[in-house]
């Protein structure tokens, strides 16, 4: 891969899904399917909205070791992410990300306790495309 950023890059564009990874009491992995991300930082840090409130929330609280994952099935590709999830509740971050048709989900707004954002620092990863992975650093 010539330049990681880019490709990897494209590849989060593209996708209306990613899966995120969380670790629960019992050290057993978990996933969970979410909306695209609503920003990204080059592919240091992306970030998502969620349920103050949700078990995943719960989890990355207890131990912020995290993974993103993201498939383009279009070209049978994916990058896997490896970092940190951190839950942010400021006013700045969540105004940051935020989106008029939110309200679906967070029915006091912006400023709704039930919603907050995950930003997930990405330290690491691996790339699959045309039968072959490859490990790289950020």
């Amino acid at each position: 891969m010539h330049d990681a950023e880019k490709t990897i890059g494209n590849i989060i564009d593209k996708q209306k899904v990613a899966f995120i990874g969380s670790m629960d009491g019992d050290g057993y992995p978990n996933m969970k399917a979410m909306l695209a991300p609503r920003k990204r930082e080059g592919i240091k840090a992306i970030y998502f909205s969620t349920n103050t409130s949700s078990m995943r929330v719960e989890q990355y609280l207890s131990n912020q070791k995290a993974s993103v994952y993201f498939y383009d099935g279009r070209f049978f590709r994916g990058v896997m992410l490896r970092g940190l999830m951190e839950v942010l509740t400021d006013s700045e971050s969540k105004e940051m990300i935020w989106q008029s048709g939110d309200t679906m989900y967070y029915k006091k707004g912006v400023t709704d306790p039930d919603y907050c954002v995950l930003k997930f620092i990405t330290q690491s990863g691996r790339y699959y495309s045309n039968f072959k992975s490859e490990d790289f650093e950020i």
